[in-house]
């Protein structure tokens, strides 16, 4: 099993998958869609799973509110299994679980305030109050001046904050955001993803976030896993999976977001304009590259940053460098050696 973090809290996690497979069968062929996964989420935390088209996101979402059966395993919600148990319970879990979807599902014949209203409705709540909820809702997600315009009068955003507040309606510990950027242009993606860690921090909701894009993990999400074909391929902290990707699709993935690395054919190119050496060295907190640079000064070496960069997420710092070392060889190996050990080269 990947990195987890089962009862760190004491209490039962949000989300726990033990052992599910997901096949889905066509006549004679058959499709793994998910194969051997064990996953544990966190109350309280915003969790990322992020892959590619055919990895197998949506499949493991609708596992999770339970509107896919796994084919072997079982998977809990708080503790409790939402697979082998009469649909009634299924139906009485799945209240406690909120969704908002990539292209907002909204009833094009209500208001916003319509839209929202609906589960409150379907769920048997009182008028007065729905209207109360309601009002709380739009005023949450900034749309209160909105409530009675209808879905073709709104933005992008508001229709996804409408969603959003439509997911809220009845309270839910948990909420599933599938691809629910997907359709915004950036600014717009930037305001939705401020409102769900505004949900998460104020309501202290689970959200998953279910993603192909990784700038959507790293603003929002405290943990990910990666999928690929199916499968777990790495679950670490987001700091640790875009400092240090332990798998090639993470790798890749973070390789979409960063440009701190120089590939084969930009690295040639460095070579060709510069007469020194050139090495990447990884850096993060714990670093000390400052005090090997200092030291190649004081032996003669000669270095220029040439390519790389660093930033910061969760509040501590990563990123990578790439130098040119102009010396005596004997001495620049020294100095090579000395920024591979202070940084992670």
């Amino acid at each position: 099993m990947n990195e987890q973090v089962a009862g760190s809290r004491g209490v039962a996690p949000a989300v726990e998958f033990r052992g599910v497979t997901k096949v889905f069968r066509t006549g004679k062929q058959e499709h793994h869609a998910l194969a051997d996964i064990d996953l544990l989420i966190e109350p309280g935390e915003i969790f990322g799973v992020i892959g590619y088209s055919g990895a197998g996101k949506s499949t493991l979402v609708r596992l999770i509110n339970g509107l896919e059966k796994p084919t072997s395993g079982t998977v809990l919600i708080s503790g409790t299994p939402i697979t082998g148990v009469p649909e009634r319970k299924v139906r009485h879990l799945r209240r406690d679980i909120g969704m908002v979807f990539q292209q907002f599902n909204l009833f094009r014949s209500r208001t916003a305030a319509g839209n929202i209203e609906y589960p409150l409705k379907v769920a048997g709540w009182p008028r007065a109050e729905r209207k109360k909820r309601v009002a709380e809702l739009l005023e949450f997600v900034g749309l209160a001046d909105k409530a009675r315009n209808y879905p073709d009068q709104l933005s992008g955003g508001q229709k996804q904050r409408v969603g959003i507040a439509r997911a809220l309606a009845t309270s839910p510990s948990l909420l599933l955001a599938d691809e629910s950027t997907s359709a915004l242009d950036p600014e717009t993606t930037s305001e939705v993803l401020r409102l769900l860690k505004k949900v998460n921090a104020e309501l202290g909701v689970t959200i998953v976030v279910i993603t192909h894009e990784m700038e959507v993990i790293r603003a929002v999400a405290d943990r990910v896993a990666v999928l690929a074909e199916g499968r777990i391929v790495e679950v670490a902290s987001t700091f640790d999976v875009f400092a240090d990707p332990k798998s090639a699709p993470a790798r890749s993935f973070v390789d979409t977001v960063l440009c701190n690395r120089p590939e084969a054919e930009e690295l040639r190119r460095l070579g060709d304009r510069h007469t020194g050496r050139l090495v990447t060295v990884d850096v993060d907190d714990k670093s000390n590259v400052g005090a090997a640079l200092t030291a190649a000064a004081r032996v003669g070496v000669q270095f220029e940053v040439v390519y790389g960069g660093v930033g910061i997420l969760q509040e501590r710092t990563f990123g990578s460098l790439t130098f040119a070392l102009d010396g005596p060889d004997d001495v620049v190996d020294a100095v090579i050696a000395g920024l591979r050990q202070g940084g992670k080269g």
